[in-house]
């Protein structure tokens, strides 16, 4: 079963509801036909003034029935979405009518039923780019207590399973953040531990790479990787975690043992953790090319309640398959 129809399956088994905003949006419409016939979620509503998306549906040949239509125009959840909004954000000079104003935004509106429990996850990006999905995130949904920045990682399932977890490797972060500081290098890593958990289904065995390994060379990118070391172990001192490893290091057993012996992660990483944007973003997309490998996401990781973004070249299965994962990550 590959990584897709797994993550397919665990959705269905959990049974969660989702809100899509860009209800008037043709991908975005079939794909909330197959999430429901297939069961993915069990409630999928769609965002939008109903006569456009009636619209749009009828143009895609889709069928709308059980799937959920909310306006917010016309929401009698308008009042209660609003105060909260202007709860959140009266400090930075939000009046009640300006909160009005901003539920009509289907993105923060979603984020709402999100934040309230109206709706499990929340996936946007067909049309709007990732600035906005994540502007509604971090405005509305916020961060899991105690973390400071929201992050991505990728899935690779590579052909090869003798890699990582019988070929599932999360890798991070390769979307988000382009050069971490070492606290948000440290997030990073326990953010990532738990995709691991939650994507691959097995205990993480974390990887900071770095160009070093164990103090084989000296300069200051290597002393943030050793420094954010520190901190997860402070954080999270029963996570299997070891750093700074050059990638042989890491998923080479032999070459492990030789350049970090006694390391338990060194040699069988399934996780790894890039210094910066830059590599992160060359490394997965070299695995993927080379070694033939599916990179699903980026998943975001680290707020409070589930979000995805979506490339805005996404198809419908795209759409299917990001949402899956996505309802997965509902705690």
């Amino acid at each position: 079963m590959s990584f897709t129809e797994k993550m397919r399956a665990k959705a269905r088994d959990m049974a969660k509801t989702l809100v899509l905003p860009e209800g008037t949006e043709s991908r975005t419409i079939q794909a909330a036909r197959i999430l429901l016939d297939e069961k993915i979620a069990r409630e999928v509503t769609l965002l939008g003034k109903k006569s456009d998306i009636e619209a749009a549906a009828a143009a895609a040949g889709t069928d709308l029935k059980g799937i959920t239509l909310v306006d917010p125009a016309d929401s009698d959840k308008m009042d209660t979405y609003a105060g909260e909004f202007y709860e959140l954000r009266k400090h930075k000079g939000v009046t009640l009518e300006d909160a009005r104003a901003k539920m009509m935004n289907t993105l923060n509106w979603g984020a709402m039923m999100v934040r309230l429990d109206d709706a499990d996850a929340m996936v946007a990006g067909a049309e709007n780019s990732t600035g906005k999905v994540l502007v509604s995130g971090f405005t509305i949904i916020k961060t899991s207590p105690g973390v400071k920045s929201a992050s991505s990682c990728f899935v690779m399932d590579l052909p090869d399973k003798k890699w990582g977890a019988d070929g599932l490797m999360i890798f991070s972060d390769c979307a988000t953040i382009p050069d971490p500081t070492v606290e948000q290098l440290a997030e990073i890593t326990i953010q990532s531990a738990e995709s691991c958990r939650t994507f691959c289904g097995v205990e993480p065995q974390v990887a900071m790479l770095s160009f070093s390994t164990k103090g084989s060379a000296s300069h200051p990118n290597v002393d943030k990787v050793v420094e954010a070391l520190k901190i997860v172990q402070e954080k999270a001192p029963e996570l299997k975690v070891d750093g700074e490893l050059q990638l042989d290091a890491a998923v080479v057993a032999s070459v492990g043992e030789k350049k970090a012996p006694g390391s338990t992660v060194a040699g069988k990483a399934n996780t790894l953790i890039f210094p910066d944007l830059q590599s992160g973003n060359i490394g997965y997309k070299l695995v993927q090319r080379f070694a033939n490998a599916g990179a699903y996401g980026p998943f975001l990781q680290g707020f409070a309640k589930p979000i995805s973004d979506l490339s805005r070249g996404c198809s419908v299965d795209d759409i299917v398959n990001t949402c899956a994962v996505t309802l997965t990550q509902v705690k």
